[in-house]
């Protein structure tokens, strides 16, 4: 019989100090969030805990809470697993994602200081040379960055901790990494006319240009392959 496969989250993991549960729940939603282990990787338990030096049940803890965050599925027989999504379920957390981040941007524009906007301008250029470069994975990083400085501005923590966890079950996916070279110029486009606004504040010119970004982006993502083991089948809803 051939020894079993490693799971490859485990050597994503980072164990500074073993015996501190405390931080298991910060390392495997690191490690899940990086999108270096895609949807359906296996995340064995019992390896985890031997490479934590703890006993099951903080690593179980740690896993409840990631599955209440949309992050890991659970299935009896089967153990625990990175979350995939079906295409509709992807689609709905755009929306959410969307909502939220609308309803932030008004305040943002209003409560944003120099530091703010030198950020913004900051994380285009990092953007700009991922173009150039054509560099998926820093483009997808950055892209989640560029929304990130666009709104926290506007200091509405509970929505801002609502939109951070609507990224979080889209992140596993990497969409921007999946997608054409051509759809990224494009929304990165629009990444360019919403930081114009935005440091213009003009609250209805950026309200318009995201509100065209995110048509584009829920155009785009429908794009993304449903053959390879990347989203759920539709039939089965693997979010819990």
């Amino acid at each position: 019989m051939p020894p079993r496969r490693r799971s490859a989250l485990l050597a994503r993991l980072v164990v500074d100090e073993p015996g501190r549960p405390q931080v298991i729940l910060g390392e495997l939603r690191r490690v899940i969030l990086d999108g270096a282990v895609p949807p359906c990787t296996v995340i064995p338990l019992r390896e985890v805990a031997e490479l934590f030096g703890v006993s099951h049940i903080p690593v179980r803890e740690a896993l409840k809470t990631l599955i209440g965050e949309g992050l890991v599925t659970h299935r009896p027989q089967h153990g625990y697993a990175v979350a995939q999504l079906t295409a509709a379920e992807l689609r709905e957390m755009y929306i959410v994602r969307d909502t939220l981040e609308s309803a932030s941007l008004a305040a943002a524009v209003a409560n944003a200081d120099d530091a703010d906007r030198a950020e913004l301008l900051a994380i285009n250029e990092l953007l700009e040379r991922a173009i150039l470069d054509d560099d998926p994975e820093t483009y997808q990083r950055q892209s989640r960055h560029f929304h990130v400085a666009l709104t926290r501005p506007s200091r509405m923590f509970r929505l801002l901790q609502m939109l951070e966890s609507a990224w979080n079950v889209t992140e596993p996916v990497r969409s921007m990494v999946h997608i054409d070279r051509r759809h990224r110029e494009h929304l990165h486009t629009d990444h360019v006319l919403m930081l114009a606004a935005f440091l213009d504040r003009d609250v209805e010119r950026l309200l318009l240009v995201a509100e065209e970004h995110h048509r584009r982006l829920e155009s785009v993502v429908a794009t993304l392959p449903t053959d390879t083991g990347l989203l759920a089948p539709e039939n089965i809803s693997v979010v819990q």
